[in-house]
Parts: structure tokens; sequence; C-alpha cells
């Protein structure tokens, strides 16, 4: 992973944490697009494999969910207060444990694709996607 060997060189501690990111995805989910029903889920292309199918993020950039946009978002990650976040992306099974988070800025991840970083409780989210017009997000569970 690109993002764990540039956070470790920066002298932060990271964990990486394999195979959890199913698990992860789907308590993201929980936390931010559980006022959906199924259909709804289904009509933003949250799932699936086909075209632009199967990213959660499309919670935000189909405004289903309040939430912050471009710079906002980047000054509300920059400003929130962060002890411990995980790290996980869309499409790998890996995770990242970042302790004394407080020195992640969303400057960390503009190399990153479909990202998504949550702190300890699931209480916030700042998300990053492939699609540079889109994004990246932040909301508040």
């Amino acid at each position: 992973m690109h993002l764990f060997d540039l956070l470790k060189s920066k002298n932060i501690k990271v964990t990486e944490i394999p195979y959890w990111g199913i698990y992860f995805r789907n308590r993201w989910e929980e936390r931010f697009v559980f006022h959906l029903s199924q259909l709804q889920k289904e009509e933003i292309h949250l799932y699936g494999n086909r075209y632009f199918c199967g990213y959660l993020w499309h919670v935000f950039s189909y405004d289903r969910r309040p939430h912050l946009y471009a710079h906002e978002a980047i000054q509300a990650f920059n400003e929130v207060k962060k002890a411990k976040c995980y790290i996980f992306y869309q499409h790998s099974a890996d995770v990242i444990l970042v302790e004394q988070a407080d020195v992640l800025e969303a400057a960390n991840f503009t190399e990153e694709d479909d990202v998504y970083i949550v702190d300890e409780a699931f209480t916030w989210t700042f998300v990053v996607t492939h699609e540079r017009d889109y994004g990246p997000y932040f909301c508040k569970a």
C-alpha cells in the first residue's frame, strides 16, 4: 500500500489490518446509509460492478445525505479531532489503523482513489473518490 508506506515514512504510527475491508465497508454503510431503503440504494447504484456501480460515496454524489463538499470538506477534515482513525478503500480487503491521527491532513490523500477515513467510532467520515469532479466529501453520522 502506497499510503501505508507514506504515512510510516512520516513517523506516523500505522498498523495494517488485512482482510477487514468488507467489514469496514459494511459498518460504514450501516452508519452513513442506514436511512435508505434497499430500492433507494439500488437507484443510486450503491451496489454492483457494472459501469459506475458499487461506490458507497454515491450516497453523497446523489445528495441522499447531508455532507460537506470540496474545500469545505477538506477544512472540516483538517479541523476535526482525530485520536485514532481507520482508512479503508472501496476495492481493497485491507484496512489501515492510524494512532495519534491528529497529524492526518486531507493533503495525505490527494493521490488516493475511493478511500474512506473514519474515526474509531464512525462518528464522521472523509471520502476521496476516483472521480476528481466528485468529492472529497465530509459527513458526520
